[in-house]
């Protein structure tokens, strides 16, 4: 395939925030992932070093916390300073100690060295609740709960930018769901008592892309907001865990911006599009698999048959060059979206369906994290201009899926020209020529990750999925190349 590229012509920035995190109160990402102070790795704070080390190896530059469906009953107040509340935790069933609390997310956050995203509890929570919250975190010594985080030994707002008013309230397995009327009011006066507190803070909404919850909520509270936050996790595990093939997860790249492209059209008639952007805040190929929680309750009458169950998502085999080959694919969809695409967060960072599995004697990258690693280091900053001719494509499930997905960027930091390229095919390589226009680049490196086999994948006793590093030739202007089969690349075009 050919593959012309024009890096005079850009397109728009890149936001580092695409390449974001989430962690939330369900099962192992918590307590026994990022914090686990009875682990030989975890520090005096009770973070396990190994997890810190490995996410700042992949740049995360804002983590969302804590909740998704947690923060629906989640009371703040109960999980900061030195007496802790444990409460049940009415959406997943299970009792929380509240041991990890604000402060502790704050404190993960400085040592990650990336933004805090504070996700609020609008399913039994108050827009009072919210702006306590905000003052806690923000307000230098005014008022009760700036003068508690003083208290609690923390003497210097935390300034937390990032807020997000609720979490899937559109939904009905959502603690304290709402109609879209409902909602927009709730926002709009959320968003008031919080900027009261703290004017510059970066607010985000529930959203979806519903035409009838948009425009309620944009023509109401959008000139609180700054972002939409939207979900989607393509891979439906939650109740009966079946993960997608690798050709089901293929056809799912088909998908990726559908959202985007309905969110992106209610902006623009609304005259928005310039100042609210898209946050895809929590997504991921796979869902988690949590049976009999929000359908078939009456079948989980014990924790056998509702909790023990999420164990399967701390199967490493599931998560096989297929979850990588799809990551990139979002990656390179928020890429050409750069627009209006500001932030997305992976849903989650650690256990579940994350980046990282944690076991009693250290770490697994799985997959994805190769992924992470490669595009948040090395993809450039600036959007470029790209166009293919004979783009080879194949149909899964009734539908014609381009074998190829490539994006390009410019580095401008050092003018490197990069190009993100998944190949899909589950084992054929594809050949492509990258035409590269009026870039003087004179040496190209291949960064690929992948595996043996479609199925392979990372575990405590194998790494079968990892980077592999090669220098090519290329001729002046322009570089062939072969892309092997399931396989994520980033090609740098380097200058002397």
């Amino acid at each position: 395939m050919n593959c012309h590229i024009n890096p005079k012509r850009v397109l728009g920035s890149i936001d580092p925030k695409i390449y974001g995190h989430f962690l939330e109160h369900f099962h192992r990402q918590i307590y026994g992932g990022v914090f686990d102070p009875t682990s030989p790795f975890a520090d005096d704070d009770g973070l396990r070093t190994d997890v810190i080390e490995a996410l700042r190896a992949i740049r995360v530059p804002i983590l969302r916390w804590p909740g998704g469906c947690f923060v629906s009953s989640y009371n703040w107040k109960k999980a900061v300073g030195p007496v802790r509340t444990p409460v049940y935790d009415k959406a997943w069933r299970v009792e929380d100690p509240n041991t990890f609390g604000t402060d502790e997310f704050i404190r993960l956050c400085r040592k990650i060295g990336c933004e805090p995203y504070i996700c609020t509890n609008a399913g039994t929570g108050t827009a009072e609740e919210m702006s306590d919250w905000v003052e806690y975190c923000n307000l230098e010594h005014e008022g009760e709960y700036a003068r508690l985080r003083i208290a609690n030994g923390h003497p210097e707002p935390y300034n937390v930018k990032y807020w997000s008013i609720g979490n899937e309230n559109y939904g009905f397995w959502e603690i304290g769901a709402k109609k879209s009327g409902e909602w927009s009011h709730f926002v709009t006066e959320s968003a008031k008592m919080m900027r009261h507190v703290d004017p510059g803070l970066q607010l985000s909404a529930a959203s979806l892309d519903d035409p009838d919850w948009n425009l309620k909520l944009l023509q109401q509270a959008g000139d609180q907001l700054r972002w939409l936050s939207i979900h989607d996790y393509w891979d439906t595990i939650h109740e009966v865990y079946k993960p997608a093939s690798y050709e089901g997860a293929m056809g799912l790249t088909a998908l990726l911006d559908s959202k985007i492209r309905k969110i992106r059209g209610t902006l623009t008639m609304l005259g928005l599009a310039d100042r609210i952007k898209i946050a895809f805040d929590e997504w991921n190929l796979r869902s988690w698999h949590h049976p009999n929680i929000h359908r078939n309750l009456e079948a989980g009458t014990s924790r056998e048959l509702y909790v023990t169950p999420r164990d399967r998502n701390d199967t490493n085999s599931t998560y096989t060059t297929a979850d990588s080959v799809f990551a990139a694919c979002f990656l390179n969809t928020c890429i050409r979206n750069c627009d209006m695409v500001k932030m997305a967060n992976f849903a989650p960072a650690v256990n579940t369906t994350g980046v990282l599995f944690t076991h009693a004697n250290g770490i697994v990258r799985r997959s994805t994290y190769y992924v992470f690693l490669l595009l948040a280091n090395l993809m450039g900053n600036q959007a470029v201009d790209l166009w293919t001719e004979d783009a080879p494509v194949e149909t899964i499930n009734g539908t014609q899926i381009p074998l190829l997905d490539l994006t390009a960027a410019m580095r401008t930091r050092d003018g490197a020209l990069t190009i993100s390229a998944a190949n899909k095919h589950d084992c054929l390589p594809q050949e492509l020529v990258l035409q590269l226009g009026c870039h003087e680049g004179t040496r190209a490196v291949l960064h690929c990750v992948t595996g043996e086999s479609r199925d392979a994948y990372n575990d405590i006793d194998r790494e079968q999925v990892s980077i592999h590093t090669q220098a090519l030739p290329m001729e002046r202007g322009t570089l062939r190349l072969t892309l092997p089969p399931h396989s994520a690349n980033l090609i740098e075009i380097l200058c002397d």
